[in-house]
């Protein structure tokens, strides 16, 4: 004997429900579709064609299974789902950048070439973020379906502090400070030294640098300055002073790193007096002969990647606080 559509409609229905709970719902849903089915035929409708859209407007089945067993059918709902693109988007900042300088770092001091660097980073790099993705949204749809708290009831504790975006006051002699600083300390270190041996200072930074070279230095120093001025009395920040931040920074980063390639950033006395204090085994001078073993290569690579990584989050820091303001 054929099922009639109700019938099917009903055994798809409670197929996933509990044993014990499909003879109520088999009940609930003869008796409502009965009534709709009596009811537009009262209107004038053929049974059939009435049998049809009664359950046409119940829709589909499973939806209304999952809705007598209380089972969500999405993989992460209102509850969770503020909090999960909270933690995905902090994680997806963090996570992959870290990826992509750390295997970078790796393959330079390993003497990988370029394509290589680059290529294994961006694999690190996807890979990551595919990670990321999948095991958060995995850990929020487990907290879905098993229906804990988790803690992620929100209350007013919660609400960030307010910002200026970096255009008060305390921001501006910030800035100045530390740009004096930097100043005062590249001076020190050229006349009076960090360094002392013999009673004489021993430079850091090659002496060869001045005047042109630290000249340049301390024009992009003088220029930072005038930068901070201009943001602080715009009082904001907009696309145009995030290029010039942009362009600034990218300036200093290709001094530093021209200088750190071709060995003209760091006095070469001073590398050979810390090889000659790394004990017996150095003679005075031999920098060279160390550095052919990796020691000074790895510490360039070290500092280039530390400023890199500076640079790059000041570019990030202005954008996002133009980007902020515009809106």
């Amino acid at each position: 004997m054929t099922a009639t559509l109700t019938e099917r409609y009903i055994s798809a229905t409670i197929r996933s429900l509990p044993p014990e709970t499909q003879g109520d719902v088999r009940a609930e849903l003869e008796a409502s579709i009965a009534d709709a089915v009596e009811a537009r035929i009262d209107l004038g409708e053929d049974p059939q064609e009435a049998e049809r859209a009664a359950l046409t407007a119940l829709g589909d089945p499973g939806a209304l299974a999952a809705g007598y067993a209380d089972r969500p059918l999405h993989l992460i709902g209102p509850r969770y789902y503020l909090a999960w693109w909270r933690l995905l988007k902090l994680l997806l900042m963090i996570v992959p950048v870290c990826a992509l300088g750390g295997v970078a770092l790796g393959q330079t001091i390993a003497g990988a070439p370029v394509s290589e660097v680059i290529s294994s980073a961006v694999l690190a790099t996807g890979g990551t973020i595919l990670h990321v993705c999948f095991w958060t949204t995995l850990v929020f749809v487990i907290l879905e379906r098993s229906g804990t708290d988790a803690g992620m009831k929100w209350d007013v504790d919660q609400l960030p502090e307010a910002s200026d975006d970096g255009v008060g006051r305390n921001e501006l002699i910030a800035s100045l400070v530390f740009l004096g600083l930097a100043v005062g300390a590249l001076l020190w270190d050229r006349f009076r030294g960090f360094v002392v041996v013999d009673g004489e200072a021993l430079p850091i930074l090659d002496p060869g640098l001045w005047p042109w070279g630290i000249g340049v230095l301390f024009l992009l120093i003088v220029a930072e300055a005038v930068f901070a001025i201009v943001v602080y009395r715009r009082r904001g920040w907009s696309t145009a002073l995030a290029v010039v931040n942009t362009v600034l920074a990218v300036a200093f980063l290709a001094w530093t790193l021209t200088l750190l390639l071709t060995g003209d950033l760091v006095n070469p006395d001073f590398l050979a007096h810390i090889v000659a204090a790394g004990g017996d085994g150095f003679a005075a001078g031999d920098a060279e002969a160390a550095d052919e073993g990796g020691i000074f290569r790895i510490l360039a690579v070290l500092l280039g990647f530390g400023i890199a990584l500076g640079v790059g989050w000041d570019i990030v820091d202005g954008w996002r606080k133009a980007r902020r303001q515009g809106r």
